[in-house]
């Protein structure tokens, strides 16, 4: 089953931007760096789905680069899915043009991947699923 689990904007100061959805009193989740991707993140909760907020930790991180090339705003659209391997090994045999070979541990530890917007209309995608899933990574 699959449901939009968050969209992902890229900011340049988490606490400046997470400080209009706390105005509009959305619960706003506690801040978290993934040191893998070089990002401070913090989760909005949105109803069903959330809205994730990214800050840069270094210039030359993805999300530095991409603010540095586009501005601040949409980065990314997050499906969620109960089966990441299974999804995984789909997009893999369907020729999408994946932005990692794996699986990743991202924020609470929930498995993801990206696919390239070239394979998607021009939108980056991620898959994620929850972290406490049964999957091996």
């Amino acid at each position: 089953m699959f449901r939009i689990d968050h969209l992902g904007i890229a900011v340049s100061d988490l606490r400046q931007a997470r400080s209009f959805y706390e105005l509009l009193g959305m619960p706003v989740g506690t801040e978290e760096v993934i040191e893998q991707e070089q990002v401070r993140t913090v989760m909005i909760q949105a109803g069903e789905s959330r809205i994730e907020l990214l800050e840069p930790t270094s210039p030359d991180s993805v999300i530095g680069r991409f603010i540095d090339r586009r501005g601040e705003g949409m980065h990314h659209v997050a499906l969620h899915v109960d089966d990441i391997e299974d999804v995984f090994a789909e997009m893999k045999y369907a020729g999408m043009r994946l932005v990692s070979d794996e699986l990743k541990i991202g924020a609470g530890g929930h498995l993801y991947f990206f696919v390239h917007p070239s394979s998607t209309g021009g939108v980056l995608v991620e898959i994620c699923q929850n972290a406490e899933a049964d999957v091996a990574v």
